[in-house]
């Protein structure tokens, strides 16, 4: 019976002799039919500790070599990627609350920053005209019925409940 080969990308290389690669695999769900990848990771030995993180490998399917190592190693495929994290430098005696104070003095000096240039660039105000007189005889009447209802109504005498003894 031939021996299954497999291609994957090595996960871990800290045991001795040993890497862990994940192998994925593209199938379709049996209900929604969506094209999902499914992953599983494999001990294989590495006899001369050669092959790192990240590199592409080619496993193959081999007699026991301890509990969990059934496969071997076979070739490299590609190399390790670099990652892709961007790593921002920072100085080392600031402190978390002197960053903090220091983002929010720059954040207040760009608001103020926008707001000088936008006054500058609006334009010039329209000049406003007088506004019309209101004619006096209906704003009195209005005031003098809210004025009498408000006071005229008595106030409503709180009810009590009588007290169960």
């Amino acid at each position: 019976m031939p021996k299954r080969v497999l291609t994957g990308t090595v996960v871990s290389d800290k045991p001795e002799k040993t890497v862990v690669v994940r192998v994925e695999r593209r199938v379709k769900h049996p209900l929604y039919g969506k094209i999902i990848r499914l992953s599983k990771k494999y001990h294989a030995h590495d006899e001369g500790n050669v092959y790192r993180l990240g590199e592409q490998v080619r496993i193959e399917e081999c007699a026991p070599l301890s509990k969990k190592k059934n496969w071997t190693v076979l070739e490299r495929l590609g190399a390790a990627r670099p990652a892709d994290i961007e790593i921002i430098e920072t100085a080392e005696a600031e402190t978390p609350k002197a960053a903090a104070n220091r983002v929010e003095v720059e954040a207040k000096a760009e608001k103020a920053d926008k707001a000088v240039k936008a006054e500058a660039t609006a334009k010039p105000a329209k000049e406003e005209k007088p506004a019309k007189a209101e004619k006096p005889a209906k704003a009195d009447k209005k005031t003098e019925k809210t004025a009498t209802t408000a006071k005229d109504k008595p106030a409503k005498a709180a009810k009590s409940k009588p007290v169960k003894a």
